[in-house]
């Protein structure tokens, strides 16, 4: 270290177990290699979280700096910070170098150190910023570039055996986070006390169902009256009062896979134009799970959850889609947009793929039933149908507490 390095392999201790066999990994990378042979690109250099993460167990937390996987028809490489140390290459599939931050642009040396120079060079166009690709350019000075976010996207649509039980073990985690914030909910508590009894309960069973494995970023968002109103508004001290509307979240992570369980509930009591809304929601969740199976368009799908709403008078009150891909994300990093159920995604449903069925309605505040509707279960495509993997009811009869 004495001579400055611009990169070096720090391989510090042993391999530590990843969420998955090496040969689930094996298989994703030959996936990719067979991506980068139709078309004729040698090297792929990935900059998203997700698409590092799922090529490679390694799921980097940037803090302002710039992490890579380079992937060849030979080579598999994280490119991580100095400030990381030994854990990237612990915690990852495949070989990694280490770049330092003696001088700009290491992290484009070590790159180029894998790559070489004039090669095909894939990229992810819905991640690269105009800046790195500047700098991508002039360090690589690349023959060609090729976008790979949608055949990564597509390839990671379809869920590996190994893939369904991680995701079906978070949503099991899920439930835990909901039934601890059910049990938390009273007249006079703050959002953020039930928020913080459902965080610790899912932190404590992800430790006792992974115990191998890094812990973070698992959170809740329980939202309360007219916070309600949106779907990812963040926690606040709001205390709660009888007859106000929630909305409960829970968001396990595990190893950069992200599920959720997400439900309206009452506090102790709900009034009949709150009621009438809240049913017609959950028909439409009901509608919308009868549809997801083989074959079956997002575009679909959609429509006939829109005519439900419709012949009811309730569009107007949806405010986003109502469903998405489940499998490594995050709410700081992507999902496979190609598969969300929404009026201008034409895919098509096939076996192995999960996505979820959540619509939303939101009334202003002030209307009759005022605030945001939303239930949210997981669905799993199989053969002939699907399989549900929320386990957490859903409906008045459950979910007027406190």
């Amino acid at each position: 270290m004495t001579a400055r390095p611009e990169f070096y392999r720090f391989h510090n201790g042993k391999k530590a177990g990843l969420q998955f066999a090496d040969s689930e990994y094996e298989t994703r990378v030959a996936g990719l290699r067979g991506i980068l042979a139709q078309t004729g690109t040698d090297a792929a250099v990935f900059t998203s979280m997700h698409n590092i993460s799922y090529y490679s167990g390694f799921t980097y937390c940037a803090f302002g700096r710039p992490y890579a996987l380079v992937v060849t028809s030979t080579e598999c490489v994280t490119i991580s910070a100095g400030i990381d140390a030994g854990q990237p290459w612990r915690r990852c599939y495949g070989d990694n170098i280490t770049y330092t931050d003696w001088q700009r642009d290491n992290y484009w040396r070590a790159i180029l150190s894998v790559t070489g120079s004039g090669k095909m060079i894939g990229y992810e166009g819905d991640h690269l910023t105009l800046l790195q690709q500047c700098k991508m350019q002039s360090f690589l000075s690349p023959a060609g570039t090729v976008d790979l976010y949608e055949a990564t996207m597509r390839q990671r649509m379809h869920k590996s055996p190994a893939e369904i039980e991680m995701i079906r073990a978070g949503a099991a985690v899920a439930d835990v986070g909901g039934y601890a914030i059910r049990d938390a909910v009273k007249e006079g508590v703050r959002e953020i006390d039930v928020a913080m009894a459902g965080r610790d309960a899912m932190e404590l069973e992800i430790a006792r169902r992974f115990p191998d494995a890094e812990y973070r970023d698992t959170w809740v968002w329980f939202q309360s009256g007219i916070n309600t109103d949106g779907a990812h508004n963040p926690v606040t001290g709001r205390v709660l009062q009888r007859g106000d509307i929630l909305s409960l979240n829970t968001f396990p992570m595990i190893s950069g896979y992200y599920t959720a369980l997400e439900r309206t509930m009452f506090v102790g009591e709900v009034d009949d134009s709150s009621l009438k809304i809240w049913e017609a929601n959950i028909g439409a969740h009901e509608l919308g799970i009868s549809l997801l199976k083989p074959g079956a368009s997002c575009a679909e799908v959609t429509d006939k959850i829109n005519a439900f709403f419709a012949e009811r008078n309730l569009l107007q009150y949806r405010t986003f889609g109502y469903g998405h891909s489940f499998g490594v994300l995050s709410h700081y990093y992507g999902r496979e947009a190609g598969l969300e159920l929404r009026e201008d995604i034409d895919t098509v449903l096939e076996p192995g793929m999960v996505i979820s069925m959540e619509p939303m309605l939101t009334i202003a505040d002030g209307q009759p039933g005022a605030g945001g509707y939303r239930e949210h279960d997981i669905l799993v495509i199989t053969e002939d149908g699907n399989e549900n993997i929320t386990g957490y009811p859903y409906g008045p009869e459950f979910n007027v507490v406190g």
